[in-house]
């Protein structure tokens, strides 16, 4: 299993941006497909974004939220734009060796997690 560490959350008002990142240790993170979910307070974790082999998007983000990879400094990034309140969750990223899916049961190396808030 790879070693994952989020960062990048924080506050934000309606119509803001937030960037997260995900690195990773120990490992090479081209090789694994990388996850993005977000939780919030009595919700199921959800899908936002994966990439590998494919990228995929979440209804609710596509046109707001990309992802990508930057493999010179080994992590995998979120830039979230045009946020709402309904974005406010703690955000996990997750890897798996493979394609990218878009089942939190896939992915088998999970973060930490950080907070996002948007308030109105």
């Amino acid at each position: 299993q790879v070693q994952l560490v989020e960062s990048g959350g924080g506050l934000v008002q309606a119509g803001g941006s937030l960037r997260l990142s995900c690195a990773a240790s120990g490992r090479t993170f081209s090789s694994y497909a990388v996850g993005w979910f977000r939780q919030a307070p009595g919700t199921e974790r959800e899908f936002v974004a994966a990439i590998g082999g494919y990228i995929h998007y979440a209804d609710s983000v596509k046109g707001r939220f990309i992802i990508w990879r930057d493999n010179a400094k080994n992590t995998v990034n979120l830039q979230m734009n045009s946020l709402n309140p309904e974005d406010t969750a703690v955000y996990y990223c997750a890897a798996r060796s493979g394609i990218a899916t878009m089942s939190p049961r896939d992915f088998g190396s999970w973060g930490q997690g950080t907070q996002v808030t948007v308030s109105s």
